[in-house]
């Protein structure tokens, strides 16, 4: 603790979690528990997979890679934390430990969303483009483009950590949320952070509506020449290879928004709570089960693997 004027500085928060002791609670928590496993072995699993077959060495699956291991390090980032908190029965955090959970947190956000409007982008060059698609999506460009997410991601984290952090807290320590989201932890800063609030919600229209504008230009112009095609055959290939991606930016930046872009006076902490369980825990499960199900390439890599394996312990 430290004094500022009459009021006393906090040095650490205690965050209130997701749950509480009754049966009910237990399920549920139980529940998100074998989510984050399923998380990890299908994240990890596709991640195996891309690397290990050639056929799946294309800048689609070496997007679709980085997406695994940021859902894979996302999801890492938030429940185990609160996994403990919750078996251990308090959830204290020191003030260093909650300026690295909002950098973290926010830098694998804002990675994520750059890289959903790349990988649109590539469909849209993909099939709109063919015959120069191995052009334009070089090797050196997939990476620049990675490069990018990456950085836009680290920048926008980096602020918000460190303005976050730099108001004093004072009087209650309680963090109503499950990990250390700004909107919450600016609760109980004893400063006016209206202006700060304003700033935020401006940067994350602009991290969240940019990528999305990518999105939908690429997608409309797929629609476009997918209509203009004469094959039923390629139409429907083209359909199916879209579709995976398009329910995965659907269930991400539905989130998104509705967390970041509602202004502050709209939001409720339980609201709040359920919104970000599913960005953090509901999307980073399910975007592995989503491309793969539908995805002959990755189920043929995934047989192929199986394979090797059944032959490896036959032999042995």
């Amino acid at each position: 603790m430290a004094l500022l004027g009459n009021q006393t500085l906090i040095s650490h928060f205690i965050l209130l979690g997701l749950f509480n002791d009754t049966p009910l609670h237990l399920l549920l928590f139980s529940v998100i528990m074998v989510m984050f496993l399923v998380a990890l072995s299908g994240n990890g699993l596709m991640i195996l997979l891309i690397n290990a077959d050639s056929r799946l060495h294309s800048p689609m699956y070496f997007f679709l890679s980085w997406l695994s291991l940021m859902d894979l390090m996302l999801i890492s980032t938030i429940v185990p934390r609160m996994a403990i908190d919750y078996l251990l029965g308090h959830g204290s955090i020191s003030f260093t430990g909650c300026g690295l959970q909002i950098l973290f947190f926010l830098t694998l956000l804002g990675d994520e969303c750059f890289l959903l409007a790349f990988m649109a982008y590539d469909r849209y060059v993909a099939i709109s483009n063919p015959l120069r698609y191995s052009v334009v999506m070089s090797r050196r460009v997939c990476w620049l483009m990675v490069a990018g997410s990456w950085l836009f991601g680290l920048v926008d984290g980096l602020i918000q950590a460190i303005f976050t952090l730099r108001f004093p807290y004072c009087g209650s320590q309680e963090i109503d949320h499950f990990f250390c989201e700004v909107p919450a932890v600016l609760k109980l800063a004893c400063a006016d952070t209206s202006l700060y609030e304003t700033m935020i919600y401006v940067c994350c229209v602009l991290m969240l509506l940019l990528p999305f504008s990518v999105i939908s230009a690429s997608y409309l112009r797929i629609l476009i020449t997918v209509l203009r095609m004469h094959s039923a055959e390629g139409r429907q290939k083209a359909f199916a290879t879209c579709s995976s991606h398009m329910a995965v930016v659907s269930l991400f930046y539905g989130a998104a928004m509705i967390t970041y872009m509602r202004p502050q006076a709209y939001h409720s902490s339980k609201q709040d709570k359920v919104v970000s369980a599913f960005y953090t825990m509901i999307t980073p499960m399910l975007n592995p089960l989503i491309y793969s199900l539908r995805n002959k390439e990755v189920a043929g890599a995934l047989k192929k693997l199986l394979g090797r394996c059944s032959c490896g312990v036959g032999q042995n």
